[in-house]
């Protein structure tokens, strides 16, 4: 498992996700981090997860963002 801990489901609810959040896919534990962004979707570094666009995917297995778990650094 990755590091940190969950905190709980991403869910789509983004009003209390802060833009620093790290998100874990909770199929392949793929870590989202918004520092380093996505190059499989070429998602620029410094992109929030809750700006992902409503079309993205776990680019490992994917899953869809509501099956992403907040982590807890």
């Amino acid at each position: 498992m990755s590091e940190g801990f969950f905190a709980g489901a991403y869910g789509g609810d983004a009003s209390r996700l802060p833009a620093e959040a790290k998100l874990e896919c909770k199929i392949c534990w793929h870590v989202y981090d918004p520092a380093d962004g996505d190059a499989v979707w070429q998602v620029p570094p410094g992109t929030a997860f809750s700006d992902l666009p409503e079309h993205w995917s776990c680019p490992q297995c994917g899953a869809s963002k509501q099956g992403f778990l907040v982590l807890d650094d």
